[in-house]
């Protein structure tokens, strides 16, 4: 599937966290989302990348925002992960890759010579309509979450001044 861009609305997410309880993107509207594709629980970059989501989540909360980070290993790695870095915003289970097919984010991959179907690291930043405002398709590990939290402040600012142009 190919992934949607900016101003798109964003496909519906829904998905278990680790205690199983079904999250869906539909139901945040009125809110900011971020939603982060990442490979696989406690790996070095995918640790990278939830820490630097972890010690800017009280500034994005603060900003009307959630992280949602997704990938294809179930509730128990979920649980794990959460508990050993502290992360205190959602992890999803897409076992299945409904979601990560959705969003494009479910790519073919090579290595060590063996090609293989793997999430991509992609993030995406959906407005409180649901639909999409920002995509990165391709993510470097550090430094991610402070880019993210600059592009939500400049589409919050953006946001805020169409609304008040229209008022």
């Amino acid at each position: 599937m190919t992934m949607p861009a900016a101003g798109d609305k964003a496909p519906d997410v829904a998905l278990p966290d680790e205690s199983g309880t079904v999250h869906r993107l539909s139901d945040q509207r009125g809110r900011w989302t971020i939603l982060y594709f990442y490979p696989k629980d406690d790996t070095p970059g995918c640790t990278i990348e939830a820490c630097e989501f972890r010690d800017s989540n009280e500034t994005i909360r603060e900003r009307g925002a959630d992280v949602w980070g997704v990938s294809p290993q179930g509730a128990q790695s979920k649980r794990a992960f959460r508990e050993k870095f502290g992360l205190p915003f959602l992890l999803l289970a897409d076992e299945q890759h409904v979601v990560a097919d959705a969003y494009g984010s479910r790519v073919e991959k090579q290595n060590y010579g063996k090609t293989y179907w793997g999430t991509a690291r992609t993030t995406f930043l959906v407005d409180p309509e649901g639909r999409i405002a920002r995509v990165w398709p391709k993510v470097k590990a550090e430094g991610h979450a402070a880019e993210v939290l600059a592009a939500l402040d400049e589409e919050q600012a953006r946001a805020g001044s169409s609304a008040r142009s229209t008022a």
